[in-house]
């Protein structure tokens, strides 16, 4: 078993968990400091539709793409803000400023989780509690409550879908055997269609890009202008281009 960095520990869904966070409490905002701040495309579009932007221009002002090429795909990290704090662009003394669209690994601190395809090819999660040592939260005299509801109230369940809907594109039977590792191209095409979403739109728009098959209903209401629609158009686009599914 891989052991987990300080400060994390193993939990499930049905432990209890004391832990509350306000804007009274000593070390606010501190989780939103000296931190790398991963985004997922269910981030990216909640973000970019909040702050109405388009994606490229979401991408261009808050998004750093590392490329690692230790790393199977690409990382967007969230700028943070050269105060000497790595603070969050976001945040500030009031909280969050985006706090209805907050990224999902926000929304659930201190629980983190991660998600694998089960052997019955539905998603199977991990959790994990952070517990650091500024965080405050855990002293409150709150009542307590188990971590699956804490992270219902969080209105995590969307955040989790669209995240799960991309397992079988990023661990693809052809992936998970070694057998197939995209090309600088093909990475261009998963930050097009998983992050880049209007520019993918005009794409489509234009038949640049194109499904193998008619679009669905549904698909077609991606085309149109629903951006959740569009965001699983992108992976069924990217499965028809990687594996020929």
């Amino acid at each position: 078993m891989t052991s987990l960095p300080d400060h994390f520990q193993p939990v499930s869904a049905d432990q209890e968990l004391v832990f509350a966070c306000h804007p009274g409490i000593a070390c606010f905002t501190q989780c939103c400091r000296e931190l790398d701040l991963a985004l997922t495309p269910y981030d990216v579009l909640r973000l970019k539709r909040r702050l109405q932007l388009v994606s490229g221009q979401f991408l261009e002002r808050y998004v750093i793409v590392e490329w690692d090429e230790a790393c199977l795909f690409p990382t967007c990290y969230l700028t943070m803000v050269d105060d000497g704090q790595a603070s969050c662009v976001f945040a500030d003394s009031r909280g969050c400023l985006v706090y209805g669209d907050r990224p999902g690994s926000c929304r659930a601190y201190p629980v983190g989780r991660g998600a694998a395809k089960g052997s019955d090819g539905l998603p199977a999660e991990s959790l994990v509690l952070l517990i650091e040592p500024h965080c405050q939260g855990f002293a409150e005299e709150v009542s307590a409550q188990t971590v699956r509801r804490y992270l219902l109230s969080q209105e995590l369940e969307p955040y989790n879908q669209f995240n799960d809907a991309l397992l079988p594109v990023v661990q693809h039977a052809a992936i998970q055997a070694g057998t197939f590792r995209p090309s600088r191209s093909q990475l261009d095409q998963y930050m097009l269609a998983l992050y880049d979403l209007d520019h993918f739109r005009q794409e489509m728009a234009h038949g640049r890009v194109a499904l193998h098959s008619p679009l669905n209903p549904a698909q077609i209401t991606g085309l149109a202008g629903d951006d959740e629609q569009l965001l699983l158009l992108g992976i069924r686009w990217l499965l028809q281009e990687w594996f020929g599914e």
